[in-house]
């Protein structure tokens, strides 16, 4: 994760503890330590915001006066014990610390409103950095949804690393020019690393920032070939066998309407039977009688 420290900011042993957290752990984020918020009545210092790529979240970090270990009871509202005694921190005025959250939170979300830019759900923290080798559980609890109270140090992190990578659960909202904006919002400054560091991180770009790393090739229409005009001599081919195939068929009609006017010029002229002729009379053709051994017959 990104660190960054506002230049000039005179940072507690629990802060500087805390940054170095943050340093070390394995998560796409930038955190903005010290941030100075503007507000009607004045400046209000926040103790870190912090940007990932699926949300935002503000923490203020809390460090113990000496070594307190046991059981932590965090009701908003009441004074937060551990093991029924009184937290003794290093900052005596701290107050509730569950209002404080709230109120960083509200002003972290007024002055990116106030900048035109919306940052959807702002989530809070309360850090209690105790001192290394202490244990005190539960290292995490819940005061209400968005609030959140979790103890780490650079010695056991894995809970204030579960609550940085899960805080926010949803689509990837913040890029790396939206990170930029916002920080500017914020009054950064100096503070804020470069779009390149941020991209190199793991934010993404912005939408219409993207584009394919690899042009395609223009697309060329098609073109159908132009149909090639026959050789003469197959041209002179074809008609020669047109004309064979005509002449053909006229010498075949010529001969069917002949056959025809012949077959027609028969029937027309009948045969006239011949006045000498006589029919034979039909006995003639009989043979005669003859009787048993008659001679020549």
């Amino acid at each position: 994760m990104l660190v960054r420290v506002r230049p000039g900011a005179e940072l507690s042993g629990a802060e500087r503890e805390f940054a170095e957290c943050l340093g070390v752990l394995p998560t796409t984020g930038l955190a903005l330590l010290d941030v100075p918020i503007g507000e009607s009545g004045g400046t209000r210092r926040v103790g870190a915001v912090i940007f990932t790529p699926t949300g935002l979240t503000v923490l203020e970090v809390f460090g113990f006066q000496r070594r307190q270990s046991g059981i932590l009871t965090a009701v908003p509202g009441k004074p937060w014990l551990i093991s029924d005694s009184p937290l003794d921190l290093e900052e005596r005025e701290a107050g509730d610390l569950a209002d404080r959250v709230e109120q960083s939170a509200y002003a972290v979300r007024a002055a990116l409103e106030r900048g035109l830019r919306d940052p959807g759900h702002v989530c809070g923290a309360t850090v209690l950095v105790p001192f290394r080798g202490v244990v005190v559980r539960p290292a995490r609890t819940t005061l209400r949804p968005g609030l959140d109270v979790v103890v780490g140090n650079a010695a056991d992190a894995t809970e204030l690393r579960i609550y940085l990578e899960n805080f926010a659960k949803g689509p990837r909202t913040w890029t790396a020019d939206g990170v930029l904006g916002a920080c500017r919002e914020l009054g950064a400054g100096e503070a804020v690393p470069p779009r390149a560091e941020l991209l190199a991180a793991g934010f993404d770009q912005s939408p219409e920032q993207q584009r394919p790393s690899v042009i395609p090739p223009p697309v060329v229409p098609r073109v159908a070939p132009t149909p090639r005009e026959p050789h003469r001599h197959h041209r002179s081919t074809t008609w020669a066998i047109i004309l064979v195939a005509l002449l053909g068929l006229f010498v075949v009609v010529g001969v069917v309407a002949t056959a025809l006017i012949r077959d027609d010029g028969d029937i027309g002229e009948p045969v006239a039977p011949s006045a000498t002729s006589t029919p034979a009379p039909a006995s003639s053709t009989r043979p005669p009688a003859c009787f048993p051994l008659q001679p020549d017959c």
